[in-house]
């Protein structure tokens, strides 16, 4: 292969090994693996007729936010520029306010896809139930005003 060939890109099973090993030392609030979280981020995103692109930018949805891997990185990973637009979609800035994040997303083709299948998964009422009150409290309010900004319904729960 050449400079001048294109890489092949990584497959969904690369992608997800890697962002398992970039999250392994993380948990979640709730003190669970933090690889269960995109697990169900990207079956979310499959089973509401997500591409590749889009399973793949599930899987990495967090990696920028969480300093799991780096923007520089994410940059130059053999992945297609659409998923790396939805990963940097998705990239909650520090001091971000809510509206310029959502908007982000909503002009980012796909990008909304993954965020509605992170949300599922954030506000998932057994997953919500094991937090404390007061931070069970915060975050639902916080994923309400997203589901709005987003134009979304919340999801219904089992």
């Amino acid at each position: 292969m050449t400079d001048n060939e294109p890489r092949p890109l990584l497959t969904l099973t690369e992608v997800e090994a890697l962002a398992r090993e970039a999250h392994a030392a993380q948990t979640d609030k709730a003190g669970r693996p933090y690889a269960e979280h995109l697990r169900a981020v990207a079956e979310g995103v499959r089973a509401r007729g997500g591409d590749e692109d889009q399973i793949a930018a599930a899987w990495l949805h967090d990696s920028v936010e969480d300093d799991a891997l780096s923007e520089d990185w994410l940059r130059g990973a053999a992945l297609s520029a659409r998923t790396k637009a939805m990963v940097l979609a998705v990239t909650k800035r520090p001091a971000e306010p809510p509206q310029t994040y959502a908007t982000r997303i909503l002009t980012t083709p796909g990008a909304l896809l993954v965020k509605q299948a992170d949300l599922a998964h954030n506000t998932n009422p057994e997953r919500l139930s094991a937090l404390d009150e007061a931070t069970r409290t915060r975050l639902t309010e916080k994923y309400r005003n997203m589901h709005e900004l987003l134009g979304l319904q919340p999801p219904k729960h089992p």
